[in-house]
């Protein structure tokens, strides 16, 4: 029975959705107290899983506090306030809920847009201290004005939609769309400067980044058109809230709408607050009861995916694939686990990583097979524990470079096959081959120059030898006295050397494996165990 703790007053269809397993215990936690990182870390350790809003902060002080801890969803975009990198090296999933709360967060930008054109907040303030400011509240048509939106990610598209239905003329800045994408959305693109300086409104749909943080600055500010008013939604670290201040005290702004602060809830004396040509929000930008709908159940239906049938979506550090895909996946999964530690405990050394996937699986996302490589190689190498979201930021602590090759060629000897190299290997084997036979049965096809059909499970005996008469004989009679039963014995053979993999029932001791290394033509003699 896994347990999860859910915070931060989520709508009850998270925990519903999470019990209708029968395999989930949940916690419901609403206390605001236990949601800092001090109180969090004394609490969570039973916990597999732990379901949040923006009310939690989870550092590394509570992943040093979570032993049992697989799974963290922030029932929501936004991970700001999860150590995503403590938890990538703690192997804790981060998930994510996006698209839940997008037409909720677009509407209110639009909201915003329309009280800050029409001075809706301070002609309702302005009447309920009994005045009738009518001249002095006077407003602007949206209709025919140019809204700028920094950002066309998903928001900034409904946005757009949005807007387009108002008769604005939109046009956007981001770089990380193309000209085609925009002219799909009616939606002219250019550069961040020429937005500034061409728009009536702008707002923001961009994530918290180095590159954004106070990109509407002073200088920013000063570029765009005199009178603009500008709306953000996004995060509060974009606007530098001093310049803007400034630059609303001397006109050039005519005014602001925001829902989001660089801290929430903010320091009351802040000078923003207290301007008459700014309106604010306490970040409502996602709060409607159907947006809060919407992400808790997204958020519980990944919680259980992962903790019961370990399917990963929405994944901000690992990589997510549909239900149908990891279907497919499974196997090769299991395989490419077994190929890593395989490699790993022959080996045993820090090599860079090529890997390359066969036609069988160029169409479909390999990502997950690579992690699954790195955690079964890692696995020999440290006694930290080793899972698929931990392994790629272990290797690259180690420094072991990872290249990852699609092959489309038909010549692959083997559909399906997942070759796997370790560079710079010196002595032994330096590569494997693997593929699935019949959807089902895992086969190591190669170890390093020599072809062989090999099952690779259980403890199994690799052996390099001198081919010659009697070594299999040998072999096995040495196995019989120590009352060790071979499961399978597979030979490949090369010029005049010859590989041996055995399976046996149980585990051979060190005097065992010694014993054969002293026999007739043995060269070396290895133990490894796969699950």
């Amino acid at each position: 029975m896994y347990k999860v703790m859910i915070r931060d007053s989520m709508s009850p269809l998270a925990r519903e959705i999470l019990e209708d397993t029968g395999q989930i215990e949940v916690i419901v936690d609403n206390d605001k107290a236990t949601g800092t990182p001090e109180a969090l870390s004394k609490i969570i350790g039973d916990f597999h899983g732990l379901a949040i809003r923006s009310g939690t902060r989870v550092s590394e002080a509570v992943f040093n506090m979570a032993p049992n801890l697989k799974v963290i969803g922030r029932a929501g975009i936004g991970v700001d306030n999860i150590d995503v990198q403590a938890a990538t090296r703690r192997g804790v999933v981060v998930m994510n809920a996006p698209g839940g709360n997008t037409v909720t967060t677009a509407e209110h930008a639009i909201t915003m847009m329309l009280s800050l054109a029409r001075n809706v907040p301070q002609a309702t303030a302005s009447m309920r201290q009994g005045l009738w400011e009518k001249k002095a509240l006077g407003g602007v048509e949206i209709t025919g004005k140019t809204l700028g939106i920094v950002g066309l990610g998903q928001i900034g598209r409904v946005v757009a939609e949005r807007a387009r239905g108002l008769k604005m003329k939109v046009i956007s800045s981001d770089p990380y769309v193309s000209r085609d994408a925009a002219d799909h959305l009616h939606v002219e693109l250019t550069d961040l400067e020429d937005l500034l300086a061409r728009s009536d409104f702008i707002t923001l749909h961009v994530p918290r980044l180095k590159e954004t943080s106070h990109m509407i600055n002073a200088e920013t500010l000063s570029k765009m058109k005199p009178g603009v008013r500008l709306i953000n939604c996004s995060r509060g670290e974009v606007v530098h809230l001093d310049d803007l201040v400034a630059a609303l005290d001397s006109g050039h702004v005519a005014g602001a709408a925001l829902d989001v602060l660089p801290m929430e809830p903010p320091d009351p004396k802040l000078p923003i607050l207290k301007h008459p040509n700014v309106i604010l929000t306490p970040h409502l930008g996602a709060s409607t009861g159907e947006a809060q709908d919407k992400v808790a159940e997204m958020i519980a239906r990944q919680i259980s995916a992962y903790l019961v049938d370990g399917v990963i979506t929405h994944a901000v550090n690992f990589p997510s694939v549909s239900v149908e895909v990891m279907e497919k996946l499974r196997p090769h999964i299991d395989l490419a686990e077994k190929m890593g530690s395989l490699m790993g405990q022959l080996v045993r050394g820090v090599h860079d990583v090529s890997i390359t996937y066969g036609r069988g699986l160029a169409d479909l996302d390999t990502r997950p097979l690579t992690h699954a490589v790195l955690k079964g190689l890692l696995g020999a190498y440290t006694d930290t524990p080793v899972n698929f979201v931990s392994a790629p930021a272990l290797a690259r602590e180690k420094g072991i470079h990872v290249k990852e090759t699609i092959s489309h060629e038909k010549t692959d000897d083997f559909p399906g096959v997942i070759k796997l190299k370790l560079e710079g290997v010196d002595k032994g084997p330096d590569q494997i081959w693997a593929t699935i036979f019949e959807k089902k049965y895992p086969r190591i096809v190669r170890l390093g120059q020599i072809y062989m059909d090999a099952i690779p499970e259980g403890s199994m005996i690799v052996i390099q030898n001198i081919d010659r008469p009697g070594v299999i004989g040998n072999i096995g009679t040495t196995l019989g006295k120590h009352d060790i039963n071979i499961g399978r014995f597979q030979l490949g053979r090369r010029g005049d050397r010859a590989l041996c993999m055995v399976n046996i029932d149980t585990p051979a001791g060190e005097e065992v494996l010694e014993e054969i290394l002293g026999l007739p033509n043995m060269l070396v003699v290895q133990q490894v165990h796969l699950s």
